[in-house]
């Protein structure tokens, strides 16, 4: 088994190489406003860095978000041109899950939440062994807050609106080495290999032609 993974869900660009039992190599950035000019660099980056070549390649896997439109379609285009060129297995898990699966929280359940924008955030609730238990869905922090009071708070999301969700210490954005060891041991919940938008996006095609 030949695992390639990357998320792009988030500013952060993460991609890894898993051989099934641990992860070879894995390379990214936070920050990235440029999702589409960074992510193959990385691929090639993280293949080379593992000792492989992307012939070798068994399966890819992708979060599929919930994210802003622009990076989260080129993540998920990206895996199913990879997937479908190669011909081998594709899988998809939501970004939030990944984050998730990083928490170590001692409450019986925790929020990891990520940046929106909009002055939103993406979230969803995970019981203590990490298994989604609400959404994704897509909130204001202050209703977010008032809604889950007895909560920890992890992500990108938690932190940007820290005075209000007050975060926790702990993972910030998806890891593609978690993404990869996910797939490797069969757990997270599957998704279908499309982007996770949650509302429409900022830029919609014209529909209509302006008259003189």
């Amino acid at each position: 088994m030949l695992i390639l993974a990357f998320d792009t869900a988030t500013p952060a660009v993460t991609v890894a190489v898993h051989d099934g039992t641990e992860v070879l190599s894995r390379t990214g950035c936070e920050g990235a406003m440029a999702h589409g000019e960074w992510l193959m660099p990385f691929v090639q980056s993280a293949l080379r860095d593992a000792g492989a070549d992307i012939g070798e390649l068994t399966d890819i896997a992708v979060g599929v978000g919930p994210g802003p439109y622009t990076g989260l379609r080129v993540g998920v285009v990206t895996a199913l041109t990879l997937g479908s060129t190669l011909k081998i297995p594709m899988h998809g898990r939501c970004s939030l899950d990944i984050i998730a699966a990083d928490v170590d929280d001692d409450r019986p359940e925790f929020i990891v939440a990520t940046d929106a924008r909009r002055k939103e955030v993406y979230w969803a609730r995970y019981g203590a062994a990490g298994q989604r238990i609400a959404g994704p869905d897509v909130a204001k922090p202050a209703d977010l807050a008032t809604q889950h009071r007895d909560v920890n708070f992890y992500g990108r999301g938690a932190q940007l609106y820290d005075p209000i969700l007050g975060a926790a210490n702990g993972p910030v954005d998806p890891d593609a080495g978690t993404l990869a060891q996910m797939i490797a041991a069969g757990s997270g919940a599957v998704l279908p290999l499309q982007p996770l938008y949650l509302r429409h996006p900022d830029a919609v095609a014209q529909t209509s032609v302006k008259r003189a």
